[in-house]
């Protein structure tokens, strides 16, 4: 099996332009390509986690990838996905969220010299002059059929800027430049970019005679449609300072029945024959496909050493023995305000605090986590569906725990 089979056989491949040239090229390790990251935090999230998989298995069967930092078209801003204009960063906060994705992309790609590049679009977007770029590249852009574009369109209901407007033509701009500098003949992108990805190949070909290629990947969704690696307090990092090794591995353990097999196929390197003999798994054993993903992500991520860590304290503190043993507390439809509970009520009821002041100042001291996650938020608000299964593991400070269920 090549890796472009292997690749179908994950449910990775979304959208391709040319599928037997892309397959001749991955397969034969032909390919040089880029996938571009904006840099618009100071850390990359499980939102970045598929892509920077995907650069791994194709360098490992001998492609050649480019991280493209996006320090030029950071500067505007990408409109696909987004009801509203992203925020505007100073040079300096751009310059440091760079330097902060150099250092967490080494731990999937092998940087080392000719197996892979990392350059910065700001190289050449910074000092394009904007007559010149009008008259090179924009004779070969359609207003009618970028307008069309999905990524613009949901902009267009709330007012769509001229400034985002230009992201596509920067973003076909980088293929173009990096076709002809670097030899880079195919670009990869979540499936929400497919309509600039098909900008890039079109410029190529207008300008140069040129046939380059493009691939989008399946958006990691769970089963609502909705994108993974967001919680109720944010996003997924993969800086340990912003998301412990711990809380990486319980977001991992705790996904929803319906999605682990999923994420297992297409987020980790276990083997194919390995994951197909788990497809029949129903009850406890979804608990430990459950395991199996999270230790599996957490040792990609944050090294070998801190998923077993992580594990071993999950274990210690959600298996059966421990959950038997620890103190219940029962909360009634009389406890909830419109089917929900806020986190003060929530451990007042529970018998964690004496009082709702005691239980601010315990939020508020960062000591309060509900399932291994964190709350930071005095206002955070529950759902009734949220004590489901075996109810919600409610913990104040180190050793006081709680296991809250709704009657």
């Amino acid at each position: 099996m090549g890796i472009y089979e292997e690749l179908q056989a994950r449910g990775l491949i979304a959208q391709v332009t040319d599928e037997d040239e892309i397959r001749e090229l991955i397969n034969n390790g032909k390919a040089t390509f880029y996938i571009g990251f904006d840099p618009t935090a100071d850390s990359l999230h499980v939102g970045h986690f598929m892509a920077l998989c995907l650069m791994k298995r194709l360098q490992d069967a001998g492609n050649k990838p480019i991280a493209l930092i996006g320090g030029g078209t950071g500067y505007i801003g990408d409109p696909s996905g987004r009801t509203d204009m992203r925020s505007m960063m100073t040079p300096e906060t751009i310059q440091h969220n760079c330097d902060c994705f150099k250092r967490q992309m080494s731990k999937f790609i092998d940087f080392s010299e000719g197996k892979a590049l990392m350059v910065n679009n700001a190289d050449w977007l910074l000092d394009l002059n904007y007559i010149d770029m009008l008259r090179e590249i924009g004779p070969h852009f359609s207003v009618n059929r970028m307008l069309a574009a999905e990524c613009y369109k949901q902009r267009m209901e709330k007012g769509l800027t001229f400034l985002e407007f230009n992201y596509m033509i920067m973003q076909s701009f980088d293929f173009y430049m990096l076709y002809q500098n670097y030899g880079c003949n195919m670009q990869f992108g979540g499936d929400d970019q497919w309509a600039n990805m098909l900008g890039g190949t079109e410029l190529i070909r207008r300008k140069l005679g040129k046939n380059a290629c493009a691939m989008t990947i399946t958006l990691l969704l769970n089963s609502e449609g909705k994108k993974m690696g967001k919680t109720q307090n944010g996003a997924v990092w993969l800086d340990p300072e912003k998301t412990s090794p711990f809380d990486f591995y319980q977001y991992w353990r705790n996904v929803g029945d319906t999605d682990v097999l999923k994420c297992i196929r297409m987020l980790t390197f276990l083997p194919l024959e390995e994951i197909d003999k788990m497809d029949g798994w129903e009850g406890a054993q979804l608990n430990t496909a459950k395991e199996i993903l999270a230790y599996e992500l957490t040792k990609l991520v944050h090294g070998e050493e801190e998923a077993r860590k992580a594990q071993e304290s999950a274990r210690a503190l959600f298996s059966q023995g421990a959950a038997a043993q620890m103190p219940t507390a029962e909360i009634t439809g009389d406890d909830l305000e419109d089917g929900r509970i806020d986190i003060l009520t929530l451990l007042l009821k529970s018998g964690l605090v004496p009082s709702k002041s005691e239980a601010r100042r315990a939020v508020q001291q960062g000591g309060v986590a509900v399932d291994g996650e964190k709350v930071t938020d005095i206002q955070e608000i529950f759902p009734s569906d949220a004590f489901a299964g075996e109810g919600m593991i409610l913990k104040k400070g180190k050793k006081n725990f709680r296991k809250v269920v709704l009657k």
